[in-house]
């Protein structure tokens, strides 16, 4: 028999922080698990070669759109939380709960389990602190955010993790794959998912294609966790022909200047602190990046001059809350334009982060050109799920950033591990 089809209690497709803590909370359970993760399963090394195969390859995590706005995802075990910046962001309670969703217990689980709390004083980066020192002279409520790190495994020589982070001071959804993995769950890396298999109304497997083969695993739930992009895409082939419209996908933009008289290390913690501002529809924080994301961003912007200062750069993130709108293509294409709602809302934010740096002593103020991060609202609770997070099929569930029901404007990663943990205990009874 193909390795590939032994049976299952439950298939995860993809191992970002929905599918992994899905995985996690079911194999301690004893629950036979398999996880069919499309990225690899590399051991992190921190590289910038390494971050671009996982993040920006064109087409595959690197998406644009007809106005040639970025979207990236990562593309490797543990999803997009490689990559990102540890921040854990509050939850939308009031949101959810509109929908049924009471994830207020799991929330309290996973701030005991994992280590959530602002930084210590001796991480906060020059940087940052003098950005918060700045935007704080200005009377804005600047103050540091949660972040999800082990605090005491941070040494000042350690770089940040931007490509990944080999010394595991942030919290990755990869730990809660290995801990599956301990717990006895199998993965199969390389292996891109086309479509559920169903007998009648029930899902019964996946079809999955591996070294160019095609292959089927079979398993009595199957948990679609493949992100915003990458989850209503196999529903699609599958049939639920509804998914992939009227999505959000966090548009934001960074505010960038020079203080020639700081020097930013290596170890620069990025959204170490932040503002809020709900009613203007958008928040701003510290963002410090590594050399090659700062030449890039400075040559995105025809600043070519400004690509070798990151030692003295400072800079403000503006993400704003977008409208749904638009739709994905059936190979993931995205067609989403920012309207004037959302341009006016960066633009606002803009004036305001360039105070800010100006107060802080920047010069050549500048803004990058429009990015995108954590796509989601691609297949709906409310919608297209029940407050299970079932679609109208039997044993077929989605959990990732795609089943948020209205755009908010916050980076997920709390939200969709309480929503894991939420789905586990409904699955395991």
């Amino acid at each position: 028999m193909d390795e590939y089809t032994k049976t299952a209690d439950t298939i995860i497709v993809g191992s970002g922080p929905g599918g992994a803590t899905v995985a996690r909370e079911l194999s301690r359970s004893d629950k036979k698990v398999l996880i069919l993760e499309w990225g690899d399963f590399s051991p992190l090394r921190g590289t910038f070669r390494q971050g671009a195969r996982t993040l920006l390859w064109p087409g595959r995590s690197l998406l644009l759109t007809s106005q040639m706005l970025a979207l990236v995802r990562g593309i490797t075990t543990g999803g997009s939380t490689v990559h990102y910046y540890a921040t854990s962001f509050p939850v939308p309670y009031a949101m959810l709960e509109d929908y049924g969703i009471n994830v207020r217990k799991e929330v309290q689980e996973l701030r005991e389990e994992l280590p959530v709390a602002p930084l210590k004083d001796e991480m906060v980066g020059p940087m940052s602190q003098r950005i918060m020192n700045s935007a704080q002279s200005l009377g804005y409520t600047w103050e540091k955010l949660d972040k999800i790190m082990y605090q005491d495994v941070w040494d000042k020589q350690y770089p940040f993790g931007h490509y990944g982070d080999p010394h595991r001071v942030k919290w990755t959804a990869r730990m809660f794959v290995e801990e599956s993995l301990e717990n006895g769950a199998r993965i199969i890396n390389g292996a891109q998912a086309q479509k559920i298999l169903f007998e009648g109304r029930k899902a019964v497997g996946v079809e999955f294609k591996k070294d160019g083969q095609m292959h089927t695993a079979y398993a009595k739930d199957i948990i679609i966790s493949a992100g915003g992009i990458g989850s209503p895409v196999i529903l699609r082939k599958s049939g639920l022909k509804k998914a992939g419209y009227r999505f959000f996908f966090d548009p934001l933009i960074g505010v960038r200047g020079t203080v020639k008289r700081m020097y930013v290390p290596k170890c620069e913690i990025p959204m170490t602190a932040g503002i809020h501002l709900a009613d203007d529809g958008y928040m701003m924080t510290d963002m410090a990046h590594p050399f090659a994301t700062t030449a890039l961003f400075a040559a995105g912007a025809f600043r070519f001059r400004k690509a070798f200062s990151r030692p003295h750069t400072v800079q403000i993130m503006v993400k704003a809350k977008d409208e749904l709108g638009g739709r994905l293509t059936d190979t993931g294409g995205v067609r989403k334009s920012l309207d004037t709602k959302d341009k006016k809302r960066l633009e606002h934010g803009y004036q305001r982060a360039r105070k800010v740096l100006e107060k802080a002593g920047a010069h050549g103020i500048y803004r990058t050109q429009y990015i995108a991060a954590h796509p989601g609202g691609t297949v709906k609770v409310g919608e297209m799920l029940d407050s299970n997070l079932k679609t109208e099929l039997d044993h077929l569930y989605v959990c990732d950033c795609s089943v948020i029901p209205e755009a908010w404007g916050m980076p997920p990663t709390t939200t969709i591990i309480a929503l894991g943990k939420r789905l586990a205990k409904h699955l395991s009874g």
